[in-house]
């Protein structure tokens, strides 16, 4: 990676896992996984919502197995999905029961690419270990990685105290907040030697500490990448809804991703009312398309407005552009090899109209307040037509479709 947003730390070079076919760190970019909130006994409504989720861009998605017939329908969702050329892995939650429900439907066991289990939760007291390994021992036979998930909300109490006491008995010269951060990871990296010591191989493990505040996961996480080479998945896990879960699951897993730290995300959104689950799945994309990490979608740049532009054609275009890029892009990373690459620059006024358009691959340059109501279009860096009239975004997006299908058409053509 070249440019601004290179970052002065290398790749942390963890174990690769591979995940239904997708490849979870060593050198692999970093992977987008999102997960339903559908029920998953509704198999209607939950190969619908997967297919979404993929279409978007997930390249795993997660599902709830809760119960009997949770599990139960995993195997009729896996063969609904390949009918429809669906093929993204599926990953099961499992907490509490999940040795059971894995042992008692050895269908949904096959079906599943991964096992997600959280150890604080896996089982209580005696119990606990001998669950955590009927879980681990499942994997073993079916061939499948486990994501082992510690989650701060369901921390291992037995740990946590034991910490506190050998903390209280040391004089105290660690704050609680720091022991709670120590006995997160040391969940993780025990579980993950138990799970080796039991014999599922360290290329099937992938590690997760989900908190809910920015600092407590840079500080977690790059403990986690310090004391192990383990593939990591980060999530800011109760992240929160609209701006307030986009800004802090960005700014924790921005610094960690500069870091050269995790290899598979997720962005944790709650949604509004009847919203689209889909969401986090475009934030998570535009996170690492802004960082320069990875390309998923043509990239639209457009000014913010100010008095100079007080007519909303340049926002409104903007917006119709950005919107058929989403909409296209399920059939364009197909049918235009590179399309993703593309560049288009929408913008309100003269003052950097013009310059930002000659660096996009196609950009327009609309008329601010008092200026001649004409737009320069750019094309690879050369003014290439002058549009005018009532029609103007219109004809625009018909020459951004024709610059597509003229560039990247050629490319399909070409790499057949």
């Amino acid at each position: 990676m070249t440019g601004y947003f290179s970052t002065p730390f290398p790749r942390r070079r963890s174990v690769p896992v591979d995940v239904g076919g997708v490849l979870v760190g060593g050198d692999a970019p970093v992977v987008v996984q999102s997960m339903t909130n559908t029920d998953t006994a509704d198999i209607d409504g939950t190969v619908a919502q997967v297919a979404a989720l993929h279409r978007a861009g997930s390249e795993i998605v997660r599902i709830t197995v809760d119960r009997d017939e949770s599990a139960a329908a995993v195997p009729a969702i896996r063969e609904r999905l390949d009918r429809l050329g669906v093929n993204v892995p599926l990953v099961g939650d499992f907490h509490y029961i999940g040795h059971r429900l894995l042992g008692d439907h050895p269908a949904c066991a096959e079906a599943l690419a991964k096992y997600r289990i959280n150890p604080g939760n896996v089982g209580f007291k005696e119990k606990k270990d001998r669950q955590f390994g009927a879980i681990v021992e499942m994997a073993i036979k079916h061939d499948k990685p486990v994501r082992i998930g510690v989650n701060w909300g369901s921390l291992d109490q037995a740990l946590l105290t034991r910490l506190m006491d050998e903390n209280k008995a040391a004089g105290s010269p660690l704050t609680a907040e720091q022991v709670m951060r120590e006995a997160i990871v040391q969940s993780a990296l025990l579980s993950a030697e138990m799970a080796e010591q039991i014999g599922l191989p360290r290329n099937r493990i992938i590690l997760s500490a989900k908190v809910s505040q920015v600092q407590d996961l840079i500080s977690v996480y790059s403990m986690l990448a310090e004391r192990s080479d383990h593939a990591l998945h980060l999530g800011l896990t109760e992240a929160g809804m609209g701006s307030k879960g986009i800004v802090a699951s960005s700014a924790a897993m921005g610094i960690l991703l500069q870091q050269g730290i995790g290899d598979t995300i997720r962005v944790s959104l709650t949604p509004e009312p009847r919203g689209d689950r889909t969401r986090e799945v475009q934030v998570a994309q535009e996170l690492l398309q802004t960082m320069g990490f990875r390309q998923f979608v043509p990239i639209v740049a457009a000014c913010p407005g100010c008095g100079r532009t007080t007519s909303t054609v340049f926002q409104e275009l903007a917006q119709k552009i950005q919107d058929d890029i989403r909409v296209n892009m399920p059939v364009w990373r197909s049918r235009y090899p590179g399309v993703e690459e593309l560049k288009v620059a929408v913008m309100g006024c003269i003052v950097n109209g013009p310059g930002e358009s000659k660096h996009a691959d196609i950009g327009i340059s609309l008329p601010g307040t008092g200026e001649i109501p004409t737009a320069p279009v750019f094309i690879d860096g050369q003014k290439a037509a002058t549009l005018r009239g009532p029609a103007i975004a219109e004809d625009f997006q018909k020459m951004v479709a024709d610059y597509i299908e003229q560039r990247f058409g050629r490319d399909r053509e070409a790499a057949e």
